[in-house]
């Protein structure tokens, strides 16, 4: 008995580890109303737990400028993920950006 009380023990902390470590996250999608891959990217951040900001860069032109100057380039979505930019919809680069 007392070992299955260790296991759920860790797995408790597992879990608590790994929100902390999502919300630990800075996280900002540049993206627009129309895209669907921005969309995409968005809803695989909420599926995993993970909190960003998003920035509609059709409607902020200070945010398209910061964007453009993070990325060099126009196109959505960008993401920029502890300071890693990531341009479009890339699972595996945002997962080893959250990393």
């Amino acid at each position: 008995m007392n070992e299955l009380k260790k296991i759920r023990e860790n797995k408790k902390k597992e879990i608590m580890e790994e929100q902390t470590k999502k919300s630990q996250n800075k996280v900002i999608v540049y993206s627009t109303s129309t895209c669907p891959y921005c969309d995409r990217a968005k809803k695989y951040l909420k599926k995993k737990g993970v909190e960003y900001e998003d920035h509609n860069v059709a409607q902020d032109r200070e945010k398209a400028k910061e964007m453009i100057k993070k990325s060099n380039q126009r196109g959505v979505p960008v993401l920029d993920v502890n300071g890693k930019i990531i341009i479009g919809f890339n699972k595996p680069e945002i997962e080893k950006a959250l990393n």
